[in-house]
């Protein structure tokens, strides 16, 4: 009769234990799919940032090279 109880008493922290790593699985895919969503938002921002520090450099190569050729023109560019 006392192995019946260690039996039952096994069984039960099986159950337990299966219930407990169900929910850490979920819990575990719901932060991977937070963290995935927001490693894609920071890329998006990382690229408008490089996007518009590449149209900046282009904008001041260009107003570089105006100043140089019209140096006697009076007027100046705007971009």
């Amino acid at each position: 009769m006392p192995y019946l109880l260690s039996l039952l008493l096994v069984v039960a922290g099986l159950v337990v234990l299966v219930v407990v790593a169900v929910k850490v699985f979920r819990s575990l895919s719901r932060f991977g799919a937070a963290y995935a969503a927001a490693g894609r938002h920071v890329d998006d921002r990382a690229g408008l940032l490089r996007a518009r520090s590449a149209a900046l450099k282009v904008a001041i190569a260009e107003r570089r090279s105006t100043k140089s050729t019209d140096s006697d023109d009076s007027s100046a560019r705007t971009i």
